[in-house]
Formats: C-alpha cells, sequence, structure tokens
C-alpha cells in the first residue's frame, strides 16, 4: 500500500488527485484524505485492493450512482483502477455520529435525538424509494457533512447495500439463508442475526436500536461475555429475541416503543410508514418543548469549550 500511494502522490488519479493522508481503515481497504488540485478542493480517496475488493466495490458506485443528486448522501467524483488498486473519489465528509457521541460522554440528548431520527428516517425513506437497503446501519456509517452542510447527516459505506427483493409473507423462509449475519452484531435486525433476506423494515430496527443507544447510552446486550464472535453473535441474538419492545425502551418516551412495535409488526417486505412516524417523534419534541433548530449537544460543547479558552486566554 504505502508504495501504491506513493505513485499516486507522484502521478496522481485521473490526473487531478492525489493523496494527504490516511483518515480511516476497513475490512478490505483505507480512506485517505486527497485534494482536486484543479478546484484545491479536499476529497475523500477509498482504495481497495483488487484481490479484496471482489465486485462489490462496483456494485457500491452503482449504488452511489443510484443516489445521485439526493439530499445526505455522498456525490462519488471518480471511480478507476490502478496497478492492483481499486479507488473511489468521493465528497470529504465531517466525523461520524459514534465520533460525537463519545465527544459527548456517550449520551445524547432527547433534542439530539430526536433532530437525528428526523433525519435518517428522512435518509432511509430516499434509499430505499431507489429500490435499496443498507443492511449495516451503524453510527460509524452515518457522518455529518462539511462546510455549509456540516448539520447534514449523511448515510455511506454502502458496501453491503443490496437491491430490495419482492417477498411475500412466509416466502422468505424457503428462501437459501446467508450462513453469517451481514451487518454489525449490536445493531443487528433479528432476522439479519438468522440469516434471512433483510428488507425495509431491517434497516429501520437497526436505526431503533442506534437511537435507544444514543438517548440511553446504551444497549441491554453491551458487555456480554462470549468465547467468540460467533457465540456473541448468537447471544446478541438470543437477547433481542428475549427483550420484548417495552423492555427495550424502558426509560425511553412511549414514542420509541411505538415505533420499534410498528417496524417489528411488519409483515416481510411492507413498506414502513416513514411519514406517520417521522410525524409522532415530532409531536414527541413539540411536546417537550424541543425545536428542530440544527443545534445539537456537539454544538453547544463546541461552542462552551471555545468559550472557556477565550476566557483563560
Amino acid at each position: 500500500m504505502d508504495d501504491f500511494v506513493k505513485k499516486i502522490q507522484e502521478r496522481r488519479i485521473d490526473g487531478k488527485y492525489s493523496l494527504i493522508s490516511k483518515i480511516g481503515e476497513g475490512g478490505h481497504g483505507a480512506v485517505y484524505l486527497g485534494e482536486n488540485f484543479e478546484t484545491d478542493e479536499q476529497v475523500a480517496l477509498k482504495l481497495v485492493h483488487c484481490r479484496n475488493g471482489f465486485s462489490s466495490l462496483e456494485e457500491e458506485v452503482e449504488t452511489y450512482h443510484s443516489f445521485e443528486g439526493l439530499p445526505g448522501f455522498p456525490k462519488l467524483y471518480s471511480y478507476s483502477e490502478r496497478d492492483d488498486y481499486k479507488v473511489m473519489v468521493l465528497d470529504l465528509l465531517g466525523p461520524s455520529l459514534e465520533d460525537l457521541f463519545v465527544f459527548c460522554d456517550r449520551k445524547f440528548s432527547l433534542k439530539t435525538t430526536l433532530m437525528l431520527i428526523d433525519q435518517l428516517l428522512e435518509r432511509f425513506q430516499a434509499l430505499h424509494s431507489k429500490k435499496y437497503i443498507h443492511r449495516d446501519v451503524k453510527p460509524q456509517n452515518c457522518l455529518l457533512g462539511s462546510g455549509r452542510n456540516g448539520n447534514v447527516v449523511y448515510l455511506t459505506d454502502f458496501g453491503l447495500s443490496r437491491e430490495i427483493m419482492t417477498i411475500k409473507e412466509g416466502d422468505d423462509e424457503v428462501l437459501p439463508k446467508h450462513p453469517r449475519l451481514v451487518g454489525t452484531t449490536r445493531y443487528a435486525s433479528i432476522r439479519g442475526h438468522l440469516g434471512y433476506v433483510q428488507t425495509r423494515s431491517d434497516d429501520l430496527e437497526s436505526l431503533g436500536y442506534m437511537m435507544i443507544y444514543f438517548y440511553r447510552g446504551s444497549l441491554p446486550w453491551q458487555g456480554l461475555k462470549a468465547r467468540g464472535d460467533s457465540e456473541k453473535d448468537r447471544l446478541v441474538m438470543e437477547m433481542k429475541k428475549s427483550l420484548d419492545e417495552a423492555a427495550i425502551c424502558s426509560g425511553l418516551p412511549q414514542e420509541f416503543e411505538t415505533y420499534m412495535r410498528h417496524i417489528k409488526s411488519l409483515s416481510c417486505g411492507k413498506k414502513p410508514n416513514y411519514n406517520k412516524l417521522r410525524r409522532m417523534f415530532r409531536e414527541l419534541a413539540v411536546r417537550e418543548g424541543v425545536q428542530y433548530d440544527n443545534v445539537f449537544d456537539w454544538t453547544e460543547r463546541v461552542f462552551s469549550l471555545k468559550e472557556m479558552n477565550t476566557i483563560l486566554g
């Protein structure tokens, strides 16, 4: 990888993109900060070795093309192969919601949680309208924009995304199951754990777990002791199946339980009522005196730190 990075820095991608520094790394590749020398704009470059990329990167590129122009989805500028690597050039985004969660001492206020729910339900409605499901919903895959889009939450990392299959209720039980969990154990839907073909409701079930995690600060199945990943997946799945919506949402406003109950009650392949769910949480916001003004917990914290630094000189 180091030799390849040097080659890109010397020759550039498409004659105009160059690498600056690594900003992240995943299972199959790495993400670098880059620059467009024609516009002086910074970009993100995702590098995947050809032997690790399979056809997944090509599928991800097609997914990005499907979302072109939609708010809250990164723009794909370029895709090419150089030497032994496949390279995607994308919008450079800001921190992930997991980064911001840690920055805010691992707990978000009701206001921040509700503003995130509102944006993300809109994102998933757009994603699903393009006939795709994400299949790996987690805070690390939700990033803030940059500059004037700094308060916009973006959905990212579509490496596990797939087109939505038309499935009649009960048909999924006779379809071949996936041999292992697709997604992330902490936020995966129960159907995802069981290996069934995933649908829209699986994305929204994962979103529900993520929002409970943000507002409460943790999920009931965090910290389970297991001998390996397979046992951990099984234990987490069993706990998710054993807890009803009231137990999972204990201590939270009733709307969270209503949300989870609605999502889990949907028959296989049925479309969720996104607008009704957004309206329900907006009514909760009105009742609690919450304004959707894009002033998040991290916004206030950064302002307080700057103010303190000014006072301390």
